[in-house]
């Protein structure tokens, strides 16, 4: 008798097993990398403000520009470049030192403006070159200083509260 109560409590546990996990009782939250997206977007008041941060940058920008301090390779406005106080990204490429993050993925995307985009190619390997030269991110040191001159402009709130 003994085996048949082995066998009939191995079966029961198994078939609980089964209904649990097919029931999904017991199944974990699948993680996103991102967490989904608001309806619509950001709101009115992030929207606002959204615009009137982009019209300082865009301000800061041509200003810096007078200067000669900002020089972009790209068509888009270059917020990175900006925040910085400015950086010279077409003399970056033609010295092949590496380019800030936000030109490189602007040129990685098209928007390398006419007189940069006509020396734009793809090695072998698919690598974006400019003049033959592979274009890479700027090296660890100068994204370094970059982001200090860039704190210096922001008053220390640089970074997240």
């Amino acid at each position: 008798m003994r085996p048949i109560w082995k066998t009939a409590s191995v079966l029961g546990l198994l078939g609980m097993g089964y209904v649990l996990g097919a029931s999904g009782t017991f199944a974990t939250k699948p993680l996103g990398a991102q967490a989904a997206p608001a309806e619509g977007g950001p709101s009115e008041d992030s929207r606002k403000k959204l615009q009137d941060a982009f019209t300082a940058i865009k301000s800061a920008a041509e200003t810096l520009e007078q200067e000669n301090l900002y020089v972009p390779a790209t068509t888009t406005l270059n917020v990175f470049s900006v925040m910085a106080g400015g950086l010279n990204a077409k003399q970056d490429l033609e010295d092949g030192r590496g380019v800030d993050p936000e030109t490189f993925a602007a040129l990685y995307a098209g928007e390398a403006i006419p007189d940069v985009k006509e020396h734009l190619d793809h090695d072998d390997q698919g690598r974006l070159t400019y003049k033959g030269k592979v274009v890479r991110i700027y090296p660890k040191q100068r994204m370094k200083k970059i982001f200090q001159e860039r704190a210096r402009y922001m008053g220390g709130g640089a970074k997240r509260p």
